[in-house]
């Protein structure tokens, strides 16, 4: 069969008729890139609470900081046990162990008083040195406070106080805290050699490293909510100065 010629102007009708009717679609839309978002800022850690308790160890929440040297290691323990405040915190609880006759055989009295301080400045001494030096240093472990700074009240709270048992090695992987559950332990077996006899029991000493990772504990989730809570008494205040004006 011969192709007509006039087939040949069909085709172009045939090509129109085929297309849908209606309006044409929009194209759809292409995506857009996000802005992006601000980053989080964080309460800093302050050098010093209050102007008075020293915070050499904490590590501000959302920074990053290399592992510290044993010589870092070893100034963070020696500015937190001699810093002028630690005298201060040894004069509080040797007043409290006195005055409630912790040991009797210290003795009553100035005489009684400065057996109890040099016997607890030795004791936090020690306790320093071996859990902010010396065991990190061998362990390879890093005993700053690295605050969370997000998160709610008890999950911030619960974060801060599982440090003792949970810190970062020099790779900044979390880690058994060797340093504080041994560093403690052995700061106990230490205080055998100048504490009276009675001091010296299992259950006395029990007592005492009980006492110790749990005061630990408790400094940890200071830090972790002080940056907060001195922010929210700055906001409060600089917001009745306002008013006053």
């Amino acid at each position: 069969m011969r192709f007509h010629p006039c087939f040949a102007l069909l085709l172009p009708a045939a090509s129109v008729l085929a297309q849908p009717s209606g309006p044409t679609p929009d194209p759809p839309p292409q995506p857009t890139a996000s802005a992006p978002q601000p980053a989080r800022t964080f309460a800093p850690e302050p050098k010093r609470i209050l102007g008075i308790i020293p915070n050499y160890r904490a590590v501000s929440a959302g920074e990053t900081a290399p592992p510290p040297s044993a010589k870092e290691a070893f100034r963070i323990a020696t500015e937190s046990s001699f810093d002028y405040s630690a005298f201060i915190f040894v004069g509080m609880t040797s007043g409290l162990a006195d005055g409630r006759d912790a040991h009797p055989q210290l003795g009553v009295g100035a005489a009684g008083y400065a057996r109890y301080y040099w016997r607890g400045f030795v004791d936090k001494t020690d306790g320093n040195y071996l859990v902010l030096f010396a065991l990190p240093s061998l362990f390879h472990q890093d005993e700053r406070y690295y605050a969370k700074g997000e998160g709610g009240l008890w999950e911030r709270a619960a974060y801060a106080a599982s440090r003792v048992a949970i810190t970062p090695d020099d790779r900044g992987r979390d880690s058994f805290n060797i340093s504080e559950i041994l560093g403690r332990g052995i700061a106990q077996i230490v205080s055998t050699a100048y504490y009276p006899s009675q001091a010296r029991t299992i259950g006395a000493l029990g007592s005492k490293y009980g006492f110790a990772l749990v005061g630990d504990a408790a400094t940890n989730v200071f830090l972790e909510l002080w940056p907060d809570v001195a922010a929210q008494v700055s906001r409060l205040h600089f917001h009745r100065h306002s008013k006053s004006n």
